[in-house]
């Protein structure tokens, strides 16, 4: 029996709907959800409007005969919508299916086919076009935007009429609705973008969600005065499950999905905190370093950041810096620093990096500059939060201690094991697969990592994609790729090849923003991004960027060649899946030629 795990659930809403009441009840009048209208003016929804709102939507779905754990599929990007039909759809007692916008009408039909979703809700017609061919059990569609026929197909408007009018005639349906509902009950269906075959559907309950979000309230990480910048992906876990820690504590979540918004309007909400995946760190940290490459200007930038950098075995153990650093940081942050934290709204106290690893060098070059940015670890499988670093003592390079209520176990092949009611239930329609990753109840991640003596874990790379070379060593390309993206400042992707080759290499993709702001100081200011790509100069650049990296990395780990390729990996093609996770053996396929020419003649040092 898990003590602790009872205890964090012990008088505690017993599903996400009642969790949405319970908070309503608790700060009526405090601020919800911040989120712009179609003029991009931001508006505002306290708890007991949202809540109005929720029930409005949810009458809407009762009107449509949506049962106890039916499936309703949301395929649309992250908006105030999104979150309000999720609530809507645990207020019944009903069960979400989330889907990737950029899901390809393949793998979209399957989800929805899989899941027996019964309604769909799509932002556009475009989106629920995808559907075409295999939508024999759903019933309605509903789209966010745009016009329905007011039958199988209703806008939003005429959905939330429809739920107004429910709720004139049945004041109380919606609650009446989760009559019987429990933590066991099934919450939410979301497929993992596996990296092959076809996609899981992870069953998540409501346990799943209630233990996550008052495991984050114990703590102490989060205050209910926070303000949150809510851009991650609704569909993917790691942003739903923010969803449900945000119910929990009550803090407000400013609410929009568009990624290329996220700087803009970091500076118009300034908010307190904000979650991301590495990605979005990388490419912050490359556009500042891409614009600050040459001249005076970069030369302060780059002095800046050296100071900050020995700043850091100070600032991290909570030690007054020397006079003279001080003095030092005082200069680089008036001049530098202090710039940076108000393009992000002035206000952040911290920010957390989730579903990659997080390179240790982003991680560090945004402490330079006084943002701290901390590394937290969970699955799907597990309900998103299994581990976080929190501020008060960052363990740079680990992802810190196990949830309050979880276990965490080592298994002697250094996989990663987790046990607690963060773990799913199973795998949808897929016993087998259940049966081998949960295995007495510990959930077997498919990751390796190593614990040290205060219980903060380092992960180190992915069980299956670990390489070895033909000289028998073992390569963890993880390692290899996170300091490829961090020495490079212009590439955007980077995939590490050499599974049984004698040498280690790799294939890039450039952000095709930052590297037109690096040609064009360097002498390229008219050429297009094919022939900035195609270049003798970026070609030279990015050798020296890789010489740098392999500084790093042990003597088998390094690259020897590398090709950069005209476009970034896509979902359309197969090469990544829709959270942007590397499909190795599809982009292995596809650029076999390109992978072919680097091994063509092999040096004879290895």
């Amino acid at each position: 029996m898990n003590t602790h795990a009872d205890a964090i659930l012990h008088d505690k809403p017993t599903s996400v709907g009642a969790l949405l009441n319970w908070r309503a009840e608790k700060t009526p009048n405090s601020e919800a959800f911040r989120y712009p209208d179609g003029n991009d003016v931001w508006q505002s929804l306290t708890w007991a409007q949202a809540r109005q709102r929720v029930h409005e939507v949810a009458a809407g779905l009762l009107t449509l005969d949506v049962g106890q754990e039916e499936r309703v599929a949301i395929a649309a990007p992250t908006r105030i919508e999104w979150v309000l039909v999720d609530l809507a759809i645990s207020a019944i007692g009903a069960a979400t299916t989330t889907i990737y916008p950029n899901t390809a009408p393949d793998d979209f039909q399957y989800i929805v086919a899989h899941s027996a979703s019964q309604v769909l809700v799509a932002e556009d017609a475009a989106q629920a076009a995808k559907l075409e061919g295999g939508e024999a059990q759903v019933k309605a569609v509903i789209l966010l935007e745009g016009e329905g026929d007011g039958e199988r197909t209703l806008s939003w408007r005429q959905l939330i009429s429809r739920g107004k009018q429910r709720l004139a005639e049945q004041p109380g349906c919606v609650d009446a609705a989760r009559d019987g509902i429990g933590l066991d009950s099934l919450a939410t269906l979301i497929y993992t973008s596996g990296t092959t075959g076809r996609p899981k559907g992870v069953e998540l309950t409501q346990r799943n969600w209630i233990y996550e979000g008052f495991a984050v309230e114990q703590l102490n990480l989060i205050d209910f005065k926070d303000l949150q910048y809510l851009w991650l992906p609704l569909s993917h876990v790691f942003g739903k499950c923010l969803l449900a820690i945000q119910l929990a504590i009550g803090f407000a979540s400013a609410v929009d999905g568009r990624i290329d918004r996220i700087v803009p309007n970091l500076g118009v909400t300034q908010p307190t905190f904000m979650c991301g995946a590495p990605r979005i760190f990388e490419k912050v940290r490359a556009t500042v370093l891409s614009s600050n490459s040459t001249g005076l200007k970069g030369n302060i930038a780059r002095w800046a950041f050296a100071v900050g950098k020995q700043s850091h075995p100070y600032r991290l153990a909570g030690r007054p810096l020397p006079l003279p650093l001080r003095l030092q940081y005082k200069v680089a942050d008036k001049l530098v620093f202090h710039k940076l934290r108000e393009r992000l709204g002035g206000r952040m106290r911290f920010m957390v990096s989730g579903s990659a690893k997080l390179n240790q060098k982003v991680q560090g070059w945004f402490y330079s500059a006084g943002l701290l940015v901390v590394e937290g670890y969970g699955l799907t499988e597990t309900t998103a939060f299994s581990f976080v670093n929190l501020p008060v003592e960052p363990r740079f390079g680990t992802v810190g201690k196990v949830a309050p209520g979880s276990e965490v176990q080592i298994a002697d092949d250094g996989e990663v094991l987790i046990k607690g009611p963060g773990v799913m239930r199973g795998y949808h329609n897929a016993d087998d697969m259940t049966a081998e990753a949960i295995i007495d109840g510990w959930f077997h991640t498919g990751d390796l990592g190593e614990l040290d003596a205060e219980g903060n874990l380092t992960l180190t790379d992915r069980k299956k994609d670990l390489m070895k070379t033909s000289g028998g060593k073992y390569v963890a390309p993880q390692k290899v790729e996170g300091a490829l993206v961090a020495a490079i400042p212009f590439v955007s992707q980077a995939v590490v090849v050499g599974d049984g080759r004698k040498y280690i290499s790799a294939l890039l993709t450039l952000d095709a923003d930052n590297v037109k702001r690096w040609a064009a100081v360097n002498g390229m200011a008219d050429a297009d991004y094919a022939e900035i790509v195609a270049s003798d100069k970026v070609h030279q650049a990015v050798q020296e960027f890789v010489d740098r990296a392999n500084e790093s990395l042990e003597r088998w780990e390094t690259v020897k060649k590398f090709v950069i390729l005209p476009q970034e990996f896509s979902v359309d093609e197969g090469e990544v899946t829709p959270s942007m996770k590397v499909r190795r053996s599809a982009i292995a396929k596809r650029f076999s030629d390109e992978i072919d020419s680097m091994y063509e003649r092999e040096p004879d040092d290895e």
